[in-house]
């Protein structure tokens, strides 16, 4: 049985702030950046992920960063995190007060050339001016593998790569490594394999995964990966997200709905939907559109019919 295999608690990690703004044209002051993530932090949310301190021509809307990481209100129990692309990143979040940040990675050459320009090899040689610089400074490390399940390039990815990547990551004393479906191609049935081949390597503790909900999929890629064990899961609030780098990419799995799945079925979060919900209706107002976050629709719209209702 489904509830069997469930764990008592699942940690979500927030990525909205950096993630899901990356890929909006709409800008977003530095005021109302700072605003969203202390409201964030307000909703019971552990972790979460608040920028990038990579070049500003590759990413205009978080040109910020520092500021953000300045401005930004630190709450006990709350950990803010930010992408570090090279050493210089790693001095500007220094700067900016982090004591988390997150390195990354494509499994597939094409789109790592393209979200990075250097091959994987290079890449993983060039962490080794943040990885142990950044942990002599007590920061702790975390690492994305992108295209995990697919990429937009090459197709399919061999999961025996992915392992490859995994295991070299956490020898390089990164903390946990989040397995991302970049474009969101994957199915249940193919989440299953890509884990079963990582955790033969890797124990499920060191492990997270980041769905995008392309294909309407990332709920069951999501469920599937918390009942062999994965007990970390990337979500942005609203649905928030699309990488610049890969054409045809929606947003990620809405924060508010694994929230809401995972409470229905008696696992915690410790994450106050309400609150998840007012940020959500918080941000979509700055970036001026709706977003795709299923609970937020139903949980809105049973707001509204019970106000008609009271009315009449």
């Amino acid at each position: 049985m489904i509830v069997e295999r469930l764990p008592g608690r699942v940690t979500i990690y927030e990525v909205g702030p950096r993630d899901g703004l990356q890929n909006e044209s709409r800008m977003v002051p530095t005021a109302d950046k700072i605003s969203f993530i202390n409201q964030l932090a307000r909703t019971g949310l552990s972790h979460v992920e608040i920028t990038s301190f990579v070049n500003p021509r590759w990413i205009p809307q978080l040109a910020d960063a520092v500021d953000v990481a300045r401005g930004v209100e630190r709450h006990p129990g709350v950990t803010f995190s930010a992408l570090v692309p090279n050493r210089k990143g790693l001095e500007s979040a220094v700067e900016g007060g982090m004591k988390e940040i997150a390195i990354f990675l494509s499994a597939s050459e094409t789109h790592n050339k393209k979200n990075v320009n250097k091959t994987i090899a290079e890449t993983i040689s060039a962490f080794e001016e943040v990885i142990e610089p950044a942990r002599a400074q007590g920061i702790r490390v975390r690492a994305y593998v992108s295209t995990v399940f697919g990429c937009p390039y090459e197709g399919p990815v061999d999961p025996r790569r992915v392992a490859g990547l995994v295991t070299t990551l956490l020898g390089m004393n990164v903390f946990q490594v989040s397995l991302g479906d970049t474009i969101g191609v994957a199915n249940p049935a193919q989440v299953e394999r890509v884990l079963e081949i990582v955790l033969a390597d890797v124990p499920a503790k060191d492990l997270a995964i980041h769905f995008h909900d392309t294909r309407g999929t990332a709920l069951a890629n999501c469920l599937v990966g918390i009942m062999m064990g994965v007990t970390t899961i990337d979500a942005a609030v609203g649905g928030l997200g699309g990488c610049p780098y890969a054409p045809g990419a929606s947003g990620n799995l809405a924060t508010e709905d694994v929230v809401a799945m995972l409470d229905a079925m008696g696992v915690e979060t410790g994450v106050d939907l309400d609150k998840l919900v007012e940020c959500s209706q918080a941000i979509a107002a700055l970036v001026g559109h709706d977003l795709p976050s299923k609970y937020m629709k139903a949980h809105l719209g049973a707001r509204a019919r019970a106000a008609c209702q009271g009315k009449s």
